[in-house]
C-alpha cells in the first residue's frame, strides 16, 4: 500500500511538471500555421510539405533596437511570433539593449526562465523571490557574464554606465510572455479601483489616481 501510495505521488508530480512546460513535440517540427483559424495551446502545424528554410530563420539581432522611450531600453524578441519553426520547441530568445541609465523595469515572464549574458557594457540585475520571504537576489554583471532568472519571478536589468550595452536572453518557451509590473497594476485596462490599489499599497488615493493617470499613457 505504501510503495502504491508513492507511486501515485510520483505520477502526481511527474504530470504537474509536464502540464506546466510548452507543448511536447511529436514529430521532427510543426512549423506555426498563423493564418490557421483553429484555435490550440501554440499554433496549428503547416503542412509540412510547404515549410521552407526561411521558417526557421530570423535576421536582424545584430542591429540595436529603438531605446528612445523613457526607460532607455529595448527588447528586440525572437520567439515563434518571428520565427513560425520554433512552434512546439519550448524556447526563443531576445536582444536587450540600454542606454547609459536604461531600465528593463521590473517584469516577470510567466511562462518561462530566463538565462541572460551580458555582450557589450555592464548591468545590475536582479530577481525577488515568492511571498512571504521576498529575498532579493542582485548581482553586477560585465561583459561575458551570465545570469538566470527563475520562471514567473519579478526581475530587471539596469545599465549604470556611461555607455550603451546590450545582452542576449534565451528563454524556455517559445511564446514567454511578459507582465511589466507597474504597467500591469496602474495601467491595466480598465483601472484597476484606486480604493483597491490604495488599500494595498498603503498610500492616499490620490497618488494612485496621479499614477494611474501617467501609466495609462503610451511609453
Amino acid at each position: 500500500m505504501a510503495t502504491e501510495m508513492f507511486l501515485l505521488v510520483l505520477l502526481a508530480m511527474a504530470s504537474s511538471l509536464a502540464m506546466a512546460s510548452d507543448p511536447s513535440q511529436l514529430q521532427d517540427f510543426c512549423v506555426a500555421d498563423k493564418d490557421s483559424k483553429v484555435l490550440v495551446n501554440g499554433f496549428v502545424c503547416k503542412d509540412p510539405m510547404v515549410v521552407k528554410a526561411d521558417d526557421f530563420s530570423l535576421s536582424g539581432l545584430d542591429m540595436p533596437g529603438d531605446t528612445g522611450n523613457k526607460f532607455g531600453f529595448n527588447v528586440t524578441q525572437a520567439n515563434v511570433n518571428q520565427i513560425p519553426g520554433l512552434n512546439t520547441l519550448g524556447i526563443s530568445m531576445v536582444r536587450i539593449d540600454y542606454v547609459p541609465k536604461g531600465l528593463n523595469p521590473p517584469h516577470t515572464h510567466p511562462r518561462a526562465t530566463e538565462i541572460l549574458t551580458v555582450i557589450e557594457g555592464q548591468l545590475l540585475v536582479g530577481f525577488v523571490t515568492s511571498n512571504t520571504d521576498n529575498r532579493l537576489f542582485t548581482k553586477m554583471l560585465n561583459k561575458g557574464d551570465v545570469f538566470v532568472f527563475p520562471q514567473g519571478l519579478i526581475h530587471f536589468q539596469f545599465n549604470p554606465g556611461y555607455t550603451n550595452t546590450f545582452a542576449i536572453g534565451a528563454l524556455s518557451s517559445q511564446n514567454p510572455g511578459t507582465i511589466t509590473i507597474a504597467d500591469a497594476v496602474f495601467g491595466s485596462n480598465p483601472p484597476i479601483s484606486d480604493e483597491i490599489l490604495a488599500k494595498a499599497f498603503q498610500v492616499d488615493k490620490k497618488l494612485i489616481d496621479w499614477l494611474q493617470a501617467e501609466f495609462s499613457k503610451k511609453n
